[in-house]
């Protein structure tokens, strides 16, 4: 620090993990910063952001320290790899190619080489399905990573969720871990608004696109289903399927292409990711924005969706894993400096992304046939 000693009034030091965070006020004189102050931030090891509010100037330092934890790629890219596969294959059964696991027996003949051809070709009608979800998935944690990043947060590549291709889409998703506490409102606002819109702009154009090459197969009310097999599934409707589909195909039930279907989970997941509840995305923006306030909304919510779980009962099972890992609570932790104030230039982005969820979020995401 004493690079910066002559800039400063005062400064306090914290290390946390292995995050050394520097808060300093800066001296007027030196403040825009000055040339001197310049030089000095350009050979800052680490990052630097400006807090202004109370008529003081204040700088953040932060920096890492110590080695960091050597990365497990192999495990990353395995599971990338197999959660692939298994949404390349419930892909294929969304578009009547029925696969399964079966070839992968024990010992090895020429027969079972053909087979395995011959399943490769079957997965095949999955591959646009696959690459368009796995794009918005992976999108979306790189979103939260490279915010974690910036701001020199402890994160993890992101960890995908292989799940059998019988769940529809062939996974339980992603995510990232975190690995360092975060300081302040502004860097838990950044990673938690930064993967869903970036995840979000994806699966928007994937549903543009997918819907614009989906088949209207019965003129009336504007409706759509997903092709399973030889049953038609209806699914629910958000804001934004709705003003999309009205532009796109005012009229009529739709058969959705396999890329419009990538599209509208995406949309989904987005939502649910969304939801103002603990440790999702949501409850990062709303702690950021009203800080405690979030509680009260987060069970609001969730008493929202037992109420909705009587038409699709899905909804309970979300609504008991939000309370399990929010372990009995609804609450977001709090940042290190909860007092530190919300840059005016990040509160339209939260209220941004809130209207994101409200447009984006299904009330009764499928009609399941009895």
């Amino acid at each position: 620090m004493k690079q910066f000693e002559p800039f400063l009034r005062w400064w306090r030091a914290t290390s946390v993990s292995n995050r050394e965070i520097v808060e300093a006020v800066v001296r007027p004189e030196h403040v825009g910063p000055s040339e001197g102050l310049q030089d000095a931030l350009k050979n800052w090891p680490g990052t630097h952001y400006w807090v202004r509010d109370a008529g003081h100037d204040r700088i953040v330092l932060i920096r890492t320290i110590g080695e960091p934890a050597p990365e497990r790629w192999g495990v990353h890219l395995f599971l990338f790899a197999l959660t692939f596969v298994t949404v390349m294959m419930a892909g294929a059964v969304l578009a009547g190619r029925p696969v399964s696991f079966d070839v992968f027996k024990a010992g090895f003949s020429s027969e079972q080489f053909l087979a395995m051809i011959t399943w490769v070709k079957d997965l095949m009608p999955g591959l646009v399905f696959a690459l368009a979800f796995m794009s918005m998935l992976l999108v979306h944690e790189l979103g939260h990573y490279f915010a974690a990043r910036r701001y020199v947060i402890d994160a993890s590549p992101p960890y995908f969720l292989p799940a059998p291709p019988m769940l529809i889409i062939g996974t339980l998703g992603a995510f990232i871990r975190i690995r360092s506490p975060i300081a302040d409102r502004r860097q838990l606002m950044d990673v938690g608004a930064s993967g869903p819109w970036a995840g979000f702009v994806v699966a928007l154009a994937c549903l543009i696109v997918g819907i614009t090459n989906s088949t209207v197969i019965q003129l009336g009310e504007p409706a759509q289903v997903v092709q399973l097999g030889s049953v038609q599934i209806p699914i629910g409707d958000s804001l934004l399927l709705v003003w999309v589909r009205h532009f796109l195909k005012p009229e009529g039930l739709i058969a959705l292409d396999p890329l419009a279907v990538a599209g509208w989970f995406g949309v989904f997941v987005t939502a649910l990711n969304l939801l103002p509840m603990g440790q999702l995305d949501g409850g990062h923006v709303l702690y950021s924005l009203i800080k405690d306030k979030q509680k009260y909304v987060g069970w609001i919510m969730w008493y929202a969706l037992l109420f909705l779980g009587f038409r699709f009962t899905g909804w309970w099972i979300w609504a008991g894993l939000t309370l399990l890992l929010g372990r009995g609570g609804l609450s977001h932790p709090s940042v290190l400096d909860r007092y530190r104030p919300l840059p005016r230039s990040r509160i339209p982005v939260g209220w941004a992304t809130v209207f994101l969820f409200i447009i984006t979020f299904t009330p009764i995401p499928f009609h399941l046939p009895l």
